[in-house]
């Protein structure tokens, strides 16, 4: 049975999904056509839980998202401003920054925790999705997700791309998330397929 990366990620609404996406046309850099944001095949979106998974095993990993999202409502969510992190290659990548609810906390935790039996951290090149080779920086952070990104670390954020926004923006922008979403990973970390997805329960 074929190994697939995936990302179990909240999706915002519409609204939040045009501006990520308008925000990222934006970007200045010499790599910011590296991260092409669209509503197909490069989804905005706030990373819950990463790994490596077996593709049949898909169905059964819906269904357990199913029951995570219908137990944890987690409401209104905000973005809070941008942020520029360095990457391994010491290149800007630029974030909308979100509020961390204690809804969103423990929704994350739920998720980390319902993955457990079906994930592993042995990910290789051939399990991303898409024909380039995928940066080292991708792998090794699908690999270390649960120790460098989960839990106590957990920063919820939905990535613009590489490069910076120049342009000022105003914030907080208040907004919700829909549909949890099981997706296929590309390089840099990104969501090219929805492969589950479930409706987030309301507060």
């Amino acid at each position: 049975m074929s190994r697939i990366a995936i990302d179990v990620a909240l999706l915002p609404e519409e609204r939040i999904t045009r501006l990520a996406i308008a925000t990222n046309r934006r970007l200045l850099g010499a790599q910011a056509g590296e991260i092409v944001l669209d509503e197909a095949t490069c989804l905005p979106h706030i990373s819950l839980a990463m790994g490596c998974i077996e593709a049949g095993r898909i169905d059964a990993i819906g269904t357990a998202m199913a029951d995570v999202a219908r137990d944890c409502p987690i409401g209104e969510l905000t973005l809070t401003g941008i942020v520029t992190v360095l990457n391994a290659r010491n290149e800007p990548n630029s974030l909308f920054a979100i509020a961390k609810t204690g809804a969103l906390q423990t929704l994350h935790e739920r998720i980390m925790e319902a993955m457990e039996p079906f994930v592993s951290r042995e990910v290789t090149a051939e399990m991303i999705r898409g024909d380039e080779e995928p940066a080292q920086s991708t792998l090794a952070w699908i690999r270390n997700y649960r120790d460098k990104a989960a839990f106590a670390a957990f920063f919820p954020h939905i990535t613009i791309g590489y490069g910076t926004v120049a342009e000022p923006m105003t914030f907080p922008i208040r907004f919700r998330t829909p549909q949890l979403a099981l997706c296929h990973l590309g390089n840099h970390c990104t969501c090219r397929e929805v492969l589950a997805s479930t409706p987030t329960a309301r507060q």
